[in-house]
């Protein structure tokens, strides 16, 4: 058997693979993960899955210099974990509607056992 041969217990293996997500799918998915891996950008998203803040209310609750927490929003943004609106002057943060922000949020209420009500976001 070479190296790249599969050696298929199941009987199912060849199928399942004929499903596997591509290179840049897992990239995409270990990119959304890797937000999680840093303890200041989970207390930043754990914020943002139940309100919509600014720089200076994210900065507070999480006790952090407004320009470390607009560092950490930039990185959260690119990623499409979150959205930001201008409203005046201020520019307010708050997680995307998107599927895998809803997977970071589903998370987050899991790990911290919040069962909070999200009827109020576009899901």
């Amino acid at each position: 058997m070479g190296c790249c041969e599969l050696h298929n217990h199941t009987g199912n293996l060849e199928e399942l693979m004929k499903t596997i997500p591509s290179e840049q799918q897992f990239f995409l998915a270990a990119d959304v993960f890797s937000m999680l891996c840093d303890s200041t950008r989970l207390r930043i998203l754990w914020l943002l899955c139940h309100a919509e803040e600014c720089v200076s209310d994210i900065a507070a609750a999480v006790e952090m210099s407004a320009p470390a927490v607009s560092h950490h929003l930039r990185t959260l943004k690119q990623s499409g974990l979150i959205t930001s609106r201008r409203e005046g002057k201020e520019v307010l943060y708050t997680l995307a509607c998107t599927k895998e922000a809803n997977l970071v949020h589903d998370m987050i209420d899991d790990m911290f056992e919040i069962h909070c009500n999200r009827s109020g976001r576009n899901l």
